[in-house]
């Protein structure tokens, strides 16, 4: 996959990237938190790879289960999960799952 940046990249540049490669999966809702200070000090952390936390929403995840829906984040992001991101912790949700969390909440 191209536009692979290198294990020094900048935290700005590697989240907009992120964000650019995980559109091809149609995201209503896309939070990307990055963590990487939490885990200063940590092995990947000295060495460059940065620590990220994913919550997407897309109608792509229906039907499929939870590993099924981690592959194509995973496919999606592809080279930068063996570089610059050390690791990401991913929840991804369809709408309908968000619709009824909401409904539950207002209940």
């Amino acid at each position: 996959m191209s536009g692979g940046l290198g294990d020094d990249t900048n935290p700005t540049d590697l989240a907009a990237l992120v964000r650019r490669r995980l559109t091809v999966l149609a995201p209503l809702s896309l939070e990307l938190i990055d963590d990487s200070e939490r885990h200063a000090g940590h092995l990947g952390a000295r060495a460059g790879g940065r620590h990220f936390r994913l919550r997407i929403v897309s109608s792509r995840f229906t039907g499929l289960g939870r590993l099924a829906r981690h592959r194509l984040v995973h496919e999606a992001l592809g080279d930068l999960l063996h570089g610059p991101i050390h690791a990401l912790g991913v929840q991804a949700l369809t709408p309908a799952e968000i619709d009824a969390a909401d409904s539950a909440d207002a209940a």
